[in-house]
């Protein structure tokens, strides 16, 4: 094992190409489809703003999804980088299945929902009749998505975990311009097919979904990839490995699923808003993924960068990495947002803001770009965590201030002081400077260093007795 000198020394070159290699094609997938779902927002827009703020509101149930199941994925790529590093191929094959049976229970069930009740979910998050209405033609087609999307993160997560990073790039690309492509035709009836507005955007994310899956499907096969295709080591699990795969997904499935609520709530409020203000989220929301795309990458970046020696018992690489990944992201974040706004206005003009939409819209970019960099900061850190073992630190702060101080300040502000929108709006991120900090003291602790792995486990206490940690819990 290296020594923290050694590390230091002789890591930087290794440690900078492989964030390219990893953060780079995540970076670039993440950005595609940000991208595309921009052009599908200026499609829209010639619609009007009410179907913007309508396919904006049924993102959010989408989002809810991805909060549901991305506790596995978490948890699930926990375990792909660890094994990946120790070089245990049937445990990513069972941690592989187990990942995915668990992605697909929360895909089904969101699909029926929003196939089979769609008026209720749209009821939830908007009381106007037109918006709703709107939703509602969307939610009924766009369902059929939703396993496929699931079954092609599933894997791209896999993918990510065992430094095979361009195939899932490839698959996004092609799945963005085929969502373009699509959603050009049926939205404004081209090449003979009717015009079918809103309704055409969803069939046309329907057949990009499919489109994503394929091109996954023919570079996995066509690369033999094992862990994806040896289907009969997808169950091969037994009571201890299902208990410690749960154990360590349960503080992730937690935060992600709350989080998720959470974030509900929080859109309840802003979908009650007038419909300039709806329309000004959607677009929002849409450049919010232009920043979490570059994020993204440096998500993954450290899933596998500091998962893969933790795996491998090469904690104090482990630990040095962790550090220097958390500012590279803040700094990266923070150019990111600068360069968002410095081309916001043919932005929100091309994506349909107006008048007093515009300056919400403007306001709202002015708010996230001096949070973002905190919030990334400590996202970056959970992910951190979580890829070492310690999915419960990071989790039980982020619920703690989001019921125990975000939730109020929302609420209180919007309904018992009537606080202007953009002000509600910044009462989203109050808790992120707070938390930034203890994450900060628990990073430097290295107490979040909880490898699964044989190989981890054999190197851990002399880690832990090098760096004063007396004591870890399991």
């Amino acid at each position: 094992m290296k020594s923290q000198k050694n590390v230091q020394k002789y890591d930087w070159s290794f440690f900078l190409k492989h964030i390219a290699i990893i953060a780079i094609p995540v970076a670039l997938q993440n950005l595609l489809t940000t991208t595309g779902s921009m052009v599908d927002t200026m499609m829209l827009a010639s619609l009007g703003e009410q179907t913007v703020g309508a396919v904006g509101l049924c993102a959010q149930f989408s989002s809810l999804m991805f909060a549901g199941y991305w506790g596995f994925i978490g948890g699930g790529m926990m375990f792909f980088s660890q094994y990946w590093g120790a070089k245990n191929d049937e445990g990513i094959t069972r941690s592989f299945g187990l990942t995915l049976s668990f992605m697909m229970a929360v895909g089904m069930l969101f699909a029926f929902l929003a196939l089979g009740a769609p008026g209720f979910i749209m009821s939830i998050y908007t009381d106007k009749p037109e918006i709703r209405q709107i939703g509602i033609r969307y939610l009924r087609i766009v369902g059929f998505a939703y396993p496929l999307q699931v079954l092609a993160m599933a894997m791209s997560a896999l993918l990510r975990s065992i430094e095979q990073v361009k195939i899932p790039l490839y698959g996004g690309m092609a799945s963005v311009a085929a969502n373009c492509f699509f959603n050009y035709v049926f939205i404004f009836g081209k090449f003979g097919f009717p015009q079918m507005g809103v309704t055409g955007a969803a069939l046309g994310t329907v057949l990009a979904g499919i489109v994503n899956l394929l091109i996954l499907l023919f570079f996995v096969l066509k690369k033999r990839i094992p862990y994806v295709l040896e289907f009969s080591g997808y169950f091969r699990w037994n009571r201890d490995f299902i208990h410690q795969y749960l154990e360590k997904c349960f503080p992730i499935l937690c935060n992600e699923i709350l989080i998720g609520v959470g974030n509900m709530l929080i859109n309840i409020v802003l979908g009650h808003q007038s419909e300039k203000a709806i329309a000004a989220v959607a677009v929002f929301r849409t450049l919010e993924g232009l920043v979490i795309a570059f994020f993204s990458g440096f998500s993954n970046a450290a899933t596998v960068l500091v998962g893969k020696e933790v795996g491998a018992g090469n904690h104090d690489v482990a630990l040095w990495r962790a550090k220097r990944l958390v500012y590279l992201c803040s700094t990266l974040i923070g150019t990111a947002c600068l360069c968002l706004f410095a081309v916001h206005n043919p932005l929100l003009h091309a994506m349909g803001l107006r008048d007093e939409s515009y300056r919400i819209g403007t306001g709202m970019l002015i708010i996230y770009g001096v949070a973002a960099v905190i919030r990334m900061g400590n996202w970056a850190q959970n992910d951190t965590y979580r890829s070492a073992g310690d999915a419960a630190f990071g989790s039980v702060l982020e619920i703690t201030f989001m019921y125990a101080l975000v939730l109020p300040c929302v609420y209180l502000a919007n309904y018992a002081f009537h606080a202007p929108f953009l002000l509600v709006f910044a009462f989203c991120y109050v808790d992120e400077p707070i938390r930034y900090l203890i994450m900060q003291r628990h990073m430097y602790s290295a107490k979040w260093i909880r490898p699964v792995s044989d190989a981890g486990m054999a190197t851990i206490e002399e880690f832990r007795a090098r760096h004063g940690i007396k004591r870890a819990k399991p």
